[in-house]
């Protein structure tokens, strides 16, 4: 028996599946401007996915929106895949959550219905507002006019991630249990991975640049990347000034933007979110540091202070200045730089000082979890407010951020890209930049090369 939802102004009760022609049309065609509108243009992954969890759910199927099926179904996955290893659905999801806040940043007001995926949840919550132009009774009193929002989800029956207790008036109690439940895993993930690059740590700390980062009498810093500044920018469009994010100023011009594109900046801005490809990366440097019996201080980009880079430690900085802010500090320092390109509202590699066969430019021929050609950087320099030195690690993707910290923890491909750019073992001293180049599928890197290198 379809499961009731609710019961609307003209007391005709709906439910799931929905039957009446023109809800089914009018949803459709919301969905449609959703997948065609520029917060999900780029990514088929995520309209893939938003689309299948819709239709399933409109259709009464929502028993079937589970990971693993959805995994089959949507990605292809074999039936006996490892939920556990492969996390494909999962992060899917939350960039789904992701773009859906962006879309309806920049078009809610418009808008009759909205898709929202909870956490912890692949069933989507679908809702209808009256506007306030049919429904002029509303203007007088803004709570009676949310008192008449219409959900087209289905009705919790327990303790789950749609139930009151996750929604409504307890919302305040999501936040830190995905806090909590974002940081054990975090944890949990960073220690397996320890685990796992500790049979090889001991000969990558003897190889550049490990080599120079962790050792000598300066002790080693992770600064992490900030993929909430990296969301906020693709919101707004515009990029953050490093100034600015010293300084806590998150949101580019606020006063440009509407109420509504406000409070969904705040929104993306709660808790101190780490970036999934800072965690292998972080894992890699703690192991590498623990066979040197040397400290290692892990900070989020957020977290960071001025005075704490106008020192004598030696840094690791994880993303781009898209992702993380602080990589400007270096930028007078590097030939390849991270640049935002208005032209296009993406970031992109700059050779400032193009040798024979380099291109002036670098540019990803697809946003991230889509297909196509990346860039990232590999850089070992001195610290220019210390003694200390300075290893950046950074895409203009997730991917190449992910990809350039594989390529340091393979001891036999990082040897052979050492080699590849003329720097040995004894090369600890040298400060040099390796610009990568690798091919992105559905989220993945793969086919990594060092195509440029510059002693510095």
């Amino acid at each position: 028996m379809p499961q009731p939802l609710h019961v609307d102004e003209e007391g005709e009760e709906l439910t799931f599946p929905v039957k009446l022609p023109d809800h089914l049309r009018e949803i459709r065609r919301h969905l449609k401007e959703i997948l065609e509108g520029e917060a999900f243009r780029g990514s088929n992954r995520s309209g893939q996915f938003l689309k299948y969890i819709v239709e399933e759910t409109i259709s009464g199927r929502q028993e079937n929106l589970r990971e693993r099926i959805l995994g089959i179904e949507i990605f292809g996955r074999l039936p006996s895949y490892d939920t556990g290893e492969d996390a494909i659905v999962r992060v899917t999801a939350s960039d789904v959550r992701k773009r859906l806040l962006r879309h309806y940043g920049r078009s809610g007001a418009t808008v009759d219905f909205r898709f929202s995926l909870p956490p912890g949840s692949y069933v989507p919550r679908i809702t209808r507002e009256r506007s306030v132009e049919s429904h002029p009774s509303f203007e007088s009193s803004p709570s009676e006019a949310s008192s008449r929002v219409q959900t087209l989800a289905p009705a919790p029956t327990a303790a789950t991630p749609t139930s009151p207790l996750f929604m409504g008036t307890r919302s305040r109690y999501l936040w830190p249990l995905v806090a909590a439940v974002f940081f054990v895993s975090t944890v949990v993930l960073g220690f397996s991975l320890w685990q796992h690059v500790r049979s090889n740590s001991n000969r990558l700390a003897f190889l550049v640049p490990w080599s120079a980062i962790i050792s000598g009498p300066n002790p080693t810093m992770i600064i992490t990347s900030d993929p909430n500044i990296a969301e906020i920018q693709g919101f707004t469009g515009g990029p953050i000034s490093l100034s600015d994010y010293a300084n806590h100023k998150y949101v580019p011009h606020p006063e440009l933007l509407t109420p509504e594109q406000n409070r969904f900046c705040n929104v993306i801005l709660r808790g101190d979110k780490a970036s999934t490809v800072d965690t292998p990366i972080v894992a890699l440097a703690a192991g590498i540091a623990a066979e040197r019996s040397r400290p290692v201080d892990v900070r989020g980009a957020r977290l960071i202070q001025l005075s704490d880079i106008e020192n004598d430690k030696n840094l690791i900085v994880l993303g781009s200045s898209r992702s993380n802010p602080w990589v400007k500090l270096f930028n007078e320092r590097l030939d390849f730089r991270f640049e935002f390109d208005p032209s296009t509202t993406q970031e992109i590699i700059r050779n400032t000082h193009p040798r024979t066969g380099e291109a002036a430019t670098y540019v990803a021929t697809a946003p991230g979890w889509a297909t196509g050609e990346s860039y990232a950087l590999i850089a070992l320099l001195r610290n220019p407010n210390g003694d200390g030195r300075v290893l950046l690690i950074g895409g203009e993707n997730g991917e190449g951020t992910e990809a350039a910290g594989k390529l340091l923890g393979d001891e036999s491909r990082l040897r052979s890209t050492l080699a590849k750019c003329g720097l040995n073992q004894g090369a600890t001293g040298r400060n040099f930049e390796i610009l990568l180049h690798l091919n992105t599928l559905a989220g993945s890197p793969s086919n990594v090369d060092a195509i440029a290198c510059h002693i510095i």
